[in-house]
């Protein structure tokens, strides 16, 4: 089971001290948005660049843009331990699952809430997380859609059926009052943004994510 704070929500004049804020996490959440793909603009390779010189964590990185399979291998290449594309956006997952691989680091793909899972069940054996948003990409601070738990439970059978060492991720509205039912559906890397930076004990925050979902984690 792992905490992944998003440093969407944090303060962006001073992300060097909001990433040691989250030593105790796992991993630091990189939402990448292109004002394509999604309605918003973020971060870029160059901040994602300079975070990774800084980062007390290794960087999971969500590309919420288009033409990924131009764009992903660079946010490899510069450090990401995970990149997390889009299917949606995707003109052969398979392929540039293979090649973010290639390029030493985790590969994930990304359903939004409308995307279906089985179509992509066949991914599998090229991916390492599978991650179920679990609201509409974009924005921060949304509520969470619990109606996206069923495709959660989709996706664990998938990965057990299948054998392998892929992650479920869920990202959109995780918080202390949603986190469970995620661990309870399958989820096992948690992403969390308000639910961390917006708490005045950001350590405390995660300890007590890191908590609830104790009792679920897979032998």
């Amino acid at each position: 089971m792992q905490i992944s704070p998003s440093i969407l929500s944090a303060d962006f004049a001073n992300l060097q001290a909001e990433l040691d804020a989250i030593r105790s996490a796992d991993w630091a959440h990189i939402d990448v948005m292109d004002n394509h793909f999604v309605p918003n603009l973020t971060l870029g390779l160059p901040v994602v660049e300079a975070l990774r010189k800084v980062s007390p964590l290794p960087l999971d990185c969500h590309l919420m843009i288009d033409d990924p399979d131009r764009w992903a291998p660079g946010y490899a290449e510069a450090g990401a331990e995970s990149v997390t594309f889009h299917v949606e956006a995707a003109a052969d997952p398979r392929k540039l699952a293979r090649t973010l691989r290639g390029l030493g680091t985790r590969s994930g793909l990304a359903i939004k809430p409308n995307t279906p899972w089985a179509p992509y069940e066949d991914l599998l054996p090229d991916l390492d997380m599978v991650l179920v948003m679990t609201v509409e990409p974009g924005f921060g601070g949304q509520s969470f859609m619990a109606d996206q738990m069923p495709k959660v439970r989709a996706v664990r059978e998938s990965v057990n059926r299948f054998g392998g060492e892929v992650w479920i991720q869920v990202d959109g509205g995780v918080s202390a009052a949603t986190i469970e039912q995620c661990a309870q559906a399958g989820a096992d890397v948690f992403v969390a943004g308000s639910a961390v930076y917006g708490k005045d004990d950001v350590p405390a925050a995660i300890s007590q994510l890191r908590s609830l979902v104790e009792a679920h984690a897979r032998p």
